[in-house]
């Protein structure tokens, strides 16, 4: 162990003193004679070009040495490379690469290893591995640079196979080397070998090798690791704390990434870009608004930093506030395609999509090009505004105008438009079309609209399918049993009950959240649970009752159809949602906004629930679901009526790549305690209280 510390201190101390070496340019080697003012003159007006990064001159005065058989310095020639680097100018540094190989010219292994980094940031990686082929002497730096190169273009195995071989030939790995294989690993197995490996070489205490590992058990989604590797730093700094903040916030536990930025705030850190767009994105998967506006003044210290506006677009967006979301794109300056594609979504997911096209439009003008996701958003808005001309229109030609190939998300946003249109034999072939195999998703978009149009035949193959590549989904069996039911097929209906009874399908139990007094409320369907619930439960009945008066009728369609009447009615009642309204309506001031979320998809009657208790109250009603945003105000509804026409146990049939729609885990955890209690397990612990 002696020895391996010793050699580490001497690869650190190896590393410092090339990193710290002055930029002399004093030649180091040439071929002229000695004492010739011309050569000297020559060399001397090349290493001024250089400093001076003028590259055409540059390149001039070194074809010059090279007829004459003068060569500089190898720092002078890395200033030269570094300048084709910044104008992106390959086949000058290919001639670089050429004349320092030329004549007979020895270069130094300082100088290949620059070679190596110039072309793995141009991305010609064979020619990055024919320079380290040709090399002499390879040190650590080299390998860690292919090693780099080849875990940034995606290519794993590559990557790890250039660490082994590394270590075979008795190089030993630095911070940096770890930094970058780790980014290599895509199996848990290989990460918790090269985890072992950092601490047998006493690099874990290291900042930017814990960073990497948090980022990688992240990806991975191993969070419980990740916090250990955090946990067990004394020392933290703003780059390990960013690590934690953005693992949880892009594994969708939101409530634990605003913990740790309290934590940070707490131990004396200032919060940067990159910690502001990980807080954000938390705010956007939990959908919450107060705190994003609160984010959103921390975001004003800063200078216009595009991402940050992008992420507080995206916030805005998916909290329902659109007046914010198009108030802040109005003001940046400078959109590139993610802020288009955004703002396009967004309109589209909140039931504007007339202006979520006239945007697309505005978009192509400014000269600004589509990307996949923004063929989504348009896709999307066409479905959900009934535009199917157009929709087909996009969809088409996508490929010729924008030379984007359609994917997955894009037959399923066509598909949705064409059974919604009710072109239901249309959909079935677009599905025979698809050169990818359609995944259960796409099935079940199908079979949503074979529900709404009322083909049961078609419907129950489609079910089949559905069941066939997800045998646990609950919805689909509900729903089969509806149809059946419906269609008087008893027998049919006995037998599916029994196989989710044979299965242990139970079907997901509805839960929605909402913000108050800076405290989030959850509630689950029949919720016994809740501080206030007796009131909740008294008022509900109240409005139900005050609603009927007005001509409310319960759509018991979205039930089990085998129930009694009156079993089907009181499990209407009490959904997620309308507790969660009517708690808001108790705790809120006259006229304020109700933003609620919820996690299985809004079911006709609490769609007609909320429209006609917003008209009633005069409030705006926001519930954002898996799919899209329904705002409800004066009766009117912003999102389009047949939203409710598709079952509410679908979840999302495609989702938006910037989209977090997965529940946080203390919110999994309430809805699996709600399954466990329907069992026969206590319904209420003081373990997990209601009120979070």
């Amino acid at each position: 162990m002696k020895t391996v510390s010793a050699k580490l201190k001497h690869v650190r101390t190896s590393l410092s003193s090339l990193s710290s070496r002055p930029y002399s340019p004093t030649p180091l080697a040439s071929h002229a004679k000695p004492g010739n003012p011309s050569s000297s003159t020559l060399l001397d007006e090349f290493v001024s070009l250089c400093y001076q990064r003028d590259l055409p001159r540059a390149m001039k005065a070194m074809a010059a040495m090279e007829r004459h058989g003068i060569y500089a310095d190898s720092i002078t020639y890395s200033e030269l490379i570094k300048c084709c680097l910044a104008r992106n100018a390959v086949e000058q540094g290919r001639l670089v690469h050429k004349h320092v190989s030329s004549n007979g010219y020895q270069p130094k292994t300082f100088l290949l290893n620059i070679l190596i980094s110039m072309y793995v940031k141009f991305k010609l990686l064979q020619e990055a591995q024919a320079v380290f082929d040709q090399m002499p002497e390879r040190n650590v730096v080299s390998w860690t640079t292919m090693i780099s190169g080849y875990a940034n273009v995606g290519l794993s195995d590559k990557a790890l196979e250039f660490f082994v071989l590394m270590l075979r030939e008795g190089v030993l790995p630095n911070m940096f080397t770890f930094s970058s294989i780790l980014r290599a690993c895509n199996e848990i197995s290989n990460l918790k070998q090269l985890h072992c490996g950092i601490i047998k070489v006493g690099l874990e205490s290291d900042v930017f090798v814990r960073s990497a590992l948090i980022d990688v058990y992240s990806k991975l989604d191993e969070l419980r690791d990740a916090i250990c590797v955090f946990n067990e730093m004394e020392t933290k700094d703003l780059v390990v704390w960013n690590s934690i903040i953005g693992g949880l916030a892009q594994n969708s536990d939101g409530d634990e990434a605003l913990n740790q930025f309290k934590r940070m705030k707490r131990a004396g850190f200032t919060a940067d870009q990159a910690t502001l767009t990980s807080v954000l994105r938390a705010c956007t998967g939990l959908a919450l608004l107060e705190v994003g506006r609160q984010v959103h003044v921390h975001v004003l210290k800063f200078d216009v930093d595009l991402i940050l506006n992008n992420a507080l677009l995206d916030m805005y967006c998916k909290s329902g506030s659109l007046e914010d979301a198009k108030s802040l794109f109005k003001k940046i300056v400078h959109k590139d395609v993610i802020s288009w594609s955004t703002m396009i979504a967004g309109l589209a997911q909140n039931g504007f999509s007339q202006e979520a096209l006239k945007l697309f439009d505005l978009m192509k003008a400014s000269g600004t090009k589509p990307n996949y996701i923004t063929i989504i958003g348009v896709l999307f808005a066409c479905s959900h505004a009934g535009l199917v001309d157009d929709g087909m229109f996009y969809f088409r030609s996508m490929k010729r105008l924008y030379g984007i190939d359609p994917g997955r998300e894009h037959y399923g946003c066509v598909i949705d438009l064409l059974g919604r249109a009710g072109k239901l034999d249309e959909a079935m072939n677009l599905i025979q079309e698809m050169e990818c195999e359609p995944d259960a998703v796409t099935w079940r978009t199908l079979l949503g609209a074979c529900r709404v149009h009322r083909n049961v035949d078609l419907a129950i193959y489609v079910a089949k399918k559905v069941l066939k590549l997800d045998p646990e989904d609950a919805g689909t069996y509900v729903l089969l049993s509806n149809i059946y039911a419906n269609s008087q097929r008893w027998e049919d209906v006995t037998e599916i009950r029994r196989q989710m009874r044979e299965r242990g399908i139970t079907k997901e139990p509805g839960c929605s959240w909402i913000e108050v007094n800076k405290q989030i409320h959850a509630f689950i369907l029949g919720d016994t649970a809740h501080p206030k619930i007796n009131i909740i439960n008294r008022r509900l009945n109240q409005l139900i009752h005050k609603l009927m008066g007005i001509g409310y009728v319960p759509d018991t369609n979205f039930v089990l159809q085998d129930l009694e009447g009156e079993q089907r009615d009181d499990s209407l009642w009490y959904h997620s949602e309308k507790l969660a309204i009517v708690f808001g309506l108790m705790s809120s001031s006259s006229g304020s906004a109700i933003r609620i979320r919820k996690n299985l998809r809004i079911c006709g009657d609490c769609h007609t629930f909320a429209k006609l208790v917003a008209k009633m109250e005069c409030r705006l009603i926001v519930i954002r679901d898996p799919v899209r945003y329904h705002h409800f105000q004066n009766g009117q509804v912003m999102s389009y009526d047949d939203e409710f026409e598709f079952h509410s146990n679908y979840k999302c049939r495609y989702k938006f790549p910037l989209e977090e729609d997965s529940l946080s885990n203390h919110k999994i955890r309430f809805a699996q305690q709600y399954t466990l209690a329907k069992r026969g397990r206590e319904r209420r612990t003081k373990e997990h209280p209601r009120v979070v």
